[in-house]
C-alpha cells in the first residue's frame, strides 16, 4: 500500500479518553448529542425550506430570521459533532443519522403561518431534547456539554418565543 492510500484510509474510531469521565458516560453523552445533532439537521434543513418557500406580507420578517436560525443551526452542528469527537466517539452519518428522512417534508397547505407553527413544534422539540441532554450532562458532570446546551437551549427558547410572536392573533 503507497503512503498517500495508508494515510486515506484512516478511519475514525472511537478514543480512549481520560479526561475525568468514565467510558459509559461519555457514550451516554455522544449519544445525546448525536439525537440532539439528527434534529438540530432536520430544523436546520426546514427553517431552509421555509426561507424559500415563504410568500405573503411577512415574506420578509420569516425570510431574515429562518436566515439567521438556520445559519446559527449550522454552527451548532459543527459544535456540537466536535463535542462529540472530544469525548472520544464518532459523529452520526448517513440520510435519516441527519435527519434527510424527514426533513424536507412540511404540511401540505405550505402557508406562512403552518410553516412557522412547524418551526415551533421544531424548535419546541430541540428545546426539550437539549434540556433533557443538559440535565443529564450536569448529572454525569460533564460540565463543558452541560454548558455548551444551556447555551443552545437559550437560543431554541428565544426562536419558540420569535415564531411564536409572528404567528400570533
Amino acid at each position: 500500500m503507497s503512503t498517500a492510500t495508508g494515510v486515506l484510509n484512516v478511519r475514525p474510531i472511537v478514543e480512549h479518553v481520560d479526561t475525568g469521565l468514565g467510558s459509559a458516560d461519555r457514550r451516554v453523552i455522544a449519544e445525546i448529542l448525536s439525537d440532539i445533532t439528527v434534529q438540530t439537521y432536520r430544523t436546520l434543513l426546514r427553517s431552509q425550506v421555509v426561507h424559500w418557500n415563504v410568500v405573503g406580507p411577512l415574506f420578509q420578517p420569516i425570510h431574515v430570521l429562518t436566515e439567521q436560525h438556520y445559519n446559527d443551526l449550522f454552527s451548532a452542528i459543527d459544535v456540537i459533532a466536535e463535542r462529540i469527537r472530544a469525548l472520544g466517539h464518532t459523529v452520526p452519518t448517513g440520510k435519516a443519522a441527519v435527519g434527510l428522512d424527514k426533513a424536507m417534508s412540511l404540511g401540505a397547505k405550505l402557508t406562512a403561518k403552518s410553516m412557522v407553527e412547524e418551526l415551533v413544534e421544531d424548535h419546541e422539540t430541540l428545546a426539550r431534547l437539549v434540556r433533557e441532554g443538559a440535565a443529564q450532562a450536569e448529572d454525569l458532570k460533564d460540565f463543558v456539554t452541560h454548558d455548551l446546551l444551556t447555551e443552545r437551549l437559550a437560543f431554541h427558547e428565544k426562536a419558540v418565543w420569535m415564531l411564536r410572536a409572528i404567528v400570533a392573533d
